[in-house]
């Protein structure tokens, strides 16, 4: 398996950014999601729904203002992103924050498709993963075991191993196959948005 933890040849193209957000920030929106609305969530082909098969996550919806910082952060990126990618960038669909509980999981699935249930997957070009807090992978200091975000460019390939460290974002293009594996203790938190098509 490929590892993202420094500059290695990958099989696509992956922005990562280490320190994109500092302890204290993570920490602050970690908070937040303690405090807000929390909601199973959905998977989206012909309609949105629920499927605990697929998909053991939660989202929580965290106040405006710390929302709007959040997304001001991700406008600021939006350079470096199309850069890796090698493609232009165009609006965000709108960011969310995800909390994975213990036996929390997605299976292998891409976020960019024509599906009813949600036309603008269609339109999304980058995917945006900002990690909060970081797994115990190789004995590494975190607050929780498992939870990688593996992406699997080629089928058959080698997956590229993601270890979630505090403050981490990493950016994919939305078309590539990706999985969260279950996370075995603990809880794995994590912000998320798309870059549109330009």
């Amino acid at each position: 398996m490929s590892h993202v933890t420094g500059r290695v040849p990958l099989a696509v193209p992956v922005l990562v950014e280490p320190a994109f957000l500092s302890q204290h920030d993570c920490d602050r929106l970690r908070r937040a999601m303690d405090r807000g609305i929390v909601e199973a969530a959905e998977i989206v082909g012909d309609e949105i729904a629920r499927c605990e098969t697929i998909r053991r996550t939660q989202t929580n919806e965290i106040d405006a203002a710390l929302r709007e910082w959040f997304e001001h952060r991700l406008d600021a990126i939006r350079p470096a992103v199309a850069g890796a990618l090698r493609q232009p960038l165009g609006a965000r669909e709108g960011c969310g924050f995800l909390r994975y509980p213990p036996g929390g999981f997605y299976l292998a699935h891409r976020d960019r498709g024509d599906v009813a249930g949600w036309t603008a997957a269609a339109r999304r070009a980058a995917s945006v993963v900002v990690f909060l807090n970081g797994s115990k992978a190789e004995g590494a200091a975190g607050s929780f075991e498992g939870g990688l975000l593996c992406l699997h460019p080629d089928p058959g390939g080698e997956p590229i191993e993601i270890r979630p460290k505090p403050g981490l974002l990493v950016a994919f293009p939305s078309q590539v196959l990706h999985e969260v594996l279950p996370v075995r203790n603990g809880v794995r938190d994590a912000g998320v948005d798309w870059f549109y098509d330009a």
